[in-house]
């Protein structure tokens, strides 16, 4: 199956994506990870959220997968762990035998399927009997920031919009107790989790990276190409990200469901 990434691969994308780690974006599986499991990560990206899992699991294997040849020959560039693995692969069809592995874990990937059930139960097929699959993605309508501004408004229902031409659900994070039950998982616990920007340099960091996709990434290049916005609009919004980077108040919560469960 076959979808379109609403962000792409641009350096502004990868930027955000190298910022994460298991501490900042697993912390919820954390404590249920031990030495000796076998961990797939899909979606791994650049892989700096799978190392993270190859130091605490080991010596048990993690494989990282993803759909992009470049960031996993770059993952694959930057691993110094020696029990983890990059390759390319879908999670409709997990290049593994069933029950390969006790995790297996996606970050920021339902988000961007067309079919996140059919997506599950892949990767459910590929657990091993109590195995854990632990899966987290961002909710957008649960974003909140300050100081307001009608341009970030527009960003946020455009977001949406184009999301929605890509056939993905930007809102995620509170579905994914549904769609894990769904998949066929019966005990799945939700939890809940925020990434907040309100220091001078997350301030920058944050909105200096958005500001970059709003107007060079493929988000740019969708919403003109889809007839959803115009240069000139994403010039401006761009514009309204700066603006808030320089607010010494300013603030941005990004919110995030979370959701762990064990294959009976």
């Amino acid at each position: 199956m076959s979808e379109r990434y609403t962000h792409g691969h641009h350096a502004s994308v990868l930027r955000s994506h190298r910022w994460r780690t298991a501490t900042n974006s697993a912390a919820y599986l954390l404590g249920r990870l031990s030495a000796g499991q076998d961990l797939l990560d899909v979606g791994c990206g650049p892989g700096t959220i799978t190392r993270d899992f190859a130091r605490i699991v080991a010596p048990g294997i993690v494989v990282g997968i993803d759909l992009e040849a470049t960031v996993i020959r770059q993952a694959a560039q930057a691993s110094t762990e020696d029990n983890v693995t990059f390759q390319i692969g879908d999670v409709y069809a997990l290049p593994f035998a069933d029950c390969s592995f006790d995790v297996v874990h996606a970050h920021q990937l339902l988000q961007h399927l067309a079919d996140p059930v059919q997506a599950l139960m892949e990767m459910r097929r590929v657990l091993r009997p109590g195995g854990l699959v632990a899966v987290r993605d961002a909710d957008y309508a649960g974003f909140v920031w300050y100081p307001a501004d009608a341009l970030l408004d527009r960003w946020l229902r455009l977001y949406h919009e184009l999301t929605a031409h890509n056939g993905a659900q930007a809102d995620a994070g509170r579905r994914l107790l549904s769609w894990v039950q769904a998949a066929g998982f019966s005990d799945a616990v939700m939890t809940s989790a925020t990434w907040t920007f309100a220091d001078p340099d997350a301030r920058s960091w944050w909105g200096g990276l958005w500001a970059d996709r709003v107007e060079l990434s493929d988000f740019a290049q969708q919403a003109v190409g889809y007839e959803l916005s115009t240069p000139h609009e994403l010039a401006a919004i761009a514009e309204a990200f700066r603006r808030w980077i320089d607010q010494p108040d300013g603030a941005f919560i990004v919110a995030h469901g979370e959701v762990i469960s064990t294959k009976n």
